[in-house]
């Protein structure tokens, strides 16, 4: 395999106003790939964009230098949760954003699977994988359905390699992958400090848990919180406890250039991914 110069690096854009504003942010700051909400984030209906929408949408992609496109999923769903009602208003919600992903010819929806709650882990991966199943089946098509590793606390499930891999496996779907955030690993315990040794460590998991050839986006961010705070907060490139150390060893792990580098900070101005973000990272390159 030939792997690229330099990742694809990009960021959370706003799609607000129609979906071609999420082009237009991205190029705006300089994103090669992009990450945008295909409806509201805080909302049970997602309502799919119109025709018109979705066409101005494509032929602004088609013009500009973004290669890789993500989704992300509503805050509100939760596939492992002891709740049914919450779980099949979790399942409508995630099926629908993946139609609108599979509509705007994404790569995939990315999406935290939730908590089981007081339930034994194994039963809530089941429950979660079950839901997986149904979301697949009833949104059909080639965007992938992407689990996000989670910064753990609460019973959350998929704070670890191991965890995301099980579920995979257990989907048997060649639909399923995996997001991997440098956040959420570090606030959940997982990788203390991003040194050489420890991300060499860390992909080598990933590879063996997961698979890297699953893995097909990271989003990149700085911590807010500490080591194992189980708290998700995230702070702009190298301001955060992870620090600018750790962003330059990572980019030297070439095993993760093919994956698209997706930020969520804050931005230096406090309005989310900025230029100045997108250049500190392609800094780490060079």
């Amino acid at each position: 395999m030939t792997l690229p110069t330099l990742p694809l690096i990009g960021a959370h854009v706003s799609a607000t106003g129609g979906l071609a504003t999420a082009i237009d942010n991205a190029e705006r700051i300089g994103a090669r790939s992009i990450q945008f909400f295909g409806a509201s984030p805080r909302m049970w209906r997602a309502l799919m964009p119109s025709a018109k929408n979705i066409d101005t949408y494509t032929e602004r992609l088609r013009a500009s230098s973004v290669k890789a496109v993500y989704l992300h999923a509503a805050y509100l769903v939760n596939l492992a949760s002891p709740d049914g009602e919450l779980r099949a208003k979790s399942i409508k919600n995630l099926t629908e954003h993946l139609r609108i992903a599979e509509a705007v010819a994404a790569d995939g929806l990315i999406f935290h699977i939730g908590s089981g709650k007081e339930m034994p882990k194994e039963k809530a991966m089941d429950k979660a994988v079950e839901a997986m199943r149904s979301i697949l089946k009833d949104a059909p098509g080639q965007a992938k359905l992407v689990i996000e590793n989670a910064a753990g606390g609460g019973q959350k499930l998929g704070a670890t390699a191991v965890e995301v891999g099980r579920m995979l496996d257990m989907l048997k779907s060649p639909r399923g992958a995996a997001c991997f955030d440098t956040a959420h690993a570090f606030e959940a315990g997982v990788i203390e400090k991003y040194t050489p040794a420890n991300i060499k460590k860390l992909v080598d998991e990933w590879g063996r848990e997961v698979g890297l050839e699953r893995l097909v986006a990271l989003h990149v961010n700085d911590s807010k919180t500490a080591f194992n705070s189980h708290h998700d907060r995230h702070e702009n490139i190298g301001e955060g406890y992870i620090g600018p150390d750790g962003f330059k060893n990572l980019a030297k792990e070439k095993r993760l250039w093919d994956k698209a580098w997706i930020l969520e900070v804050p931005g230096f101005d406090g309005t989310g991914p900025d230029r100045r973000n997108i250049e500190t990272l392609e800094a780490c390159f060079k």
